[in-house]
């Protein structure tokens, strides 16, 4: 790649971008570039595809060309993290950064999955988590384990882990119990029925796998359990319709939010680690918006 000209033919210049494999379905430009012009930055928000094991040497090319930031997706979020130069404790504890800030030429590695997840149940909701019980579905990926870390950061009063692989939602158990030691952490098999059990003891149901983005995905729990009283976090977001776990919340009465408010609230996290003072939200919310009715 020419970095170069990568840095260099865009009016505004490149200074932000995202990564990936593959990366040309990322609205995070139509995001971010209006918010940059909001607040009179000249600088732009461009995507890169980087190959898997190339984003340590793609980092340091990023810093070269003056590129302020990146954000980091599928699949490089664990191999940012050892490719950074200074760690974020709380992406330490989350095991991924998906947040890359140039400063004073060091590369430093943030998270903003924990964060983004505490804003949006508050947008949405209206609650803190730390006053929730909590259920994770999908507790064993990198997006379950965020929830899990920063639920527990937080002190929730129960956090109930269940997964397909349960010897991965008893390990990342062991690691949460430490982090709050007055939370009632439970794992649970990822049945109809232990989930169906375990729900009247919940407040917060996040799913935090990738079901849902098709319409041919089968439901996450029965919809006969899910309760009016119940919030409901789906962590995947479809542009065509909802969701089959948010179409049964609503038709239950309950309140739900998906992964788009998520989207929004890491870009702004991203943002303020790029740039002083808060993310102009509204100009993120509305240029994601557009992107998404595309």
């Amino acid at each position: 790649m020419n970095w170069d000209a990568v840095a260099g033919r865009f009016t505004p210049p490149a200074r932000l971008a995202v990564i990936g494999d593959p990366i040309a379905h990322s609205r995070s430009p139509q995001m971010h570039n209006p918010a940059l012009r909001a607040r009179g930055i000249d600088a732009q928000y461009i995507r890169v595809q980087v190959p898997a094991g190339q984003v340590a040497g793609a980092f340091r090319q990023f810093a070269r060309c003056g590129f302020l930031g990146v954000n980091i997706t599928i699949p490089h979020k664990f191999e940012a993290l050892d490719a950074v130069d200074v760690i974020d404790p709380l992406a330490r504890q989350l095991g991924a950064v998906n947040t890359l800030a140039v400063r004073a030429g060091k590369l430093h590695g943030h998270n903003s999955d924990g964060p983004g997840f505490l804003r949006s149940v508050k947008e949405a909701f209206g609650a803190e988590v730390k006053d929730l019980r909590v259920l994770v579905l999908g507790a064993g990926g990198g997006a379950g384990r965020a929830v899990a870390v920063q639920s527990a950061l937080e002190k929730c009063p129960q956090l109930v882990l269940a997964n397909r692989t349960a010897e991965k939602a008893q390990a990342l158990a062991g690691e949460v119990a430490k982090l709050s030691p007055q939370t009632v952490v439970r794992v649970i098999s990822w049945t109809d029925e232990a989930v169906s059990a375990m729900l009247p003891g919940v407040d917060l149901i996040v799913n935090a796998t990738s079901l849902g983005m098709k319409s041919a995905d089968g439901r996450l729990l029965p919809a006969a359990v899910i309760e009016a009283r119940h919030l409901i976090f789906d962590m995947v977001y479809r542009a065509d319709g909802e969701t089959p776990l948010i179409a049964d919340a609503k038709k239950a009465g309950a309140k739900v939010v998906d992964g788009l408010t998520l989207l929004l609230h890491q870009g702004a996290i991203s943002f303020e680690h790029w740039f002083p003072g808060p993310a102009p939200l509204e100009v993120l919310r509305e240029g994601l918006h557009m992107a998404v009715k595309m």
